[in-house]
């Protein structure tokens, strides 16, 4: 089945891409390998602010971090002219999770993206991974999450 048909399996139609918020570009191709820019999880269009620990739980910051997977998805598209089937394998994510200083379960959260990248592509979604809890993100977003892939 293809990245696609694995797509509209699960129901998930990719959005528009999204702009830079800052002085940076959305991805950056170093030979085979893209780097794509960190990206806000967003909740009915908007930043969905929250701090875990304080007032957002860790099932929601899995549906948070799924929802980011997609946005990075669109990135990733945007990245290999248009065609996901380009992506030879997921490399790695860094997941940033707005926390308190005794919250301990950033990696559940971080969860939601990768399930869904193992999902999409299969053994080529599996993928190291770094997942922190930090005090603060920008415009006070509950996670950000950023991708490193390869291409064919």
């Amino acid at each position: 089945m293809s990245v696609y048909e694995k797509l509209k399996a699960l129901q998930i139609e990719l959005p528009m891409a999204a702009a830079p918020a800052a002085a940076y570009v959305m991805s950056a191709q170093a030979g085979k390998t893209v780097f794509l820019s960190g990206h806000l999880a967003k909740k009915d269009g908007k930043v969905w602010e929250g701090q875990f620990g304080k007032n957002i739980s860790t099932e929601e910051g899995k549906l948070a971090a799924r929802g980011i997977a997609i946005d990075l998805l669109t990135t990733l598209q945007a990245a290999c002219d248009g065609d996901l089937s380009r992506v030879k394998r997921i490399v790695k994510l860094m997941s940033l999770v707005n926390s308190t200083g005794d919250f301990t379960e950033q990696h559940l959260v971080t969860n939601g993206a990768s399930e869904l990248f193992n999902e999409v592509f299969g053994e080529q979604g599996k993928h190291a991974r770094s997942a922190f809890g930090v005090a603060q993100l920008p415009m006070g977003a509950c996670v950000e999450i950023e991708l490193i892939a390869e291409l064919v």
